[in-house]
């Protein structure tokens, strides 16, 4: 499943390496891409967007909303 959450914290390629560290902690297989300039977050994965969202959280980002495909 994609699972595609907003991220507004997202300022820098910093930011985009800590939460993609974060759900690779959680999900190794998952596949992540980080849109920093539009503060987009997508991930191919089995996980829930919930915990998605939990882990990016986690790492002292704000998830504002997503969906899921």
């Amino acid at each position: 499943m994609t699972i595609t959450l907003k991220v507004p914290s997202i300022a820098c390629e910093g930011c985009a390496n800590t939460i993609t560290k974060a759900i690779n902690n959680q999900q190794p297989a998952a596949q992540i891409s980080v849109d920093v300039a539009n503060k987009i977050v997508t991930v191919e994965t089995t996980a829930s967007p919930a915990e998605i969202a939990q882990w990016i959280s986690e790492v002292g980002h704000t998830v504002e909303s997503g969906s899921e495909g």
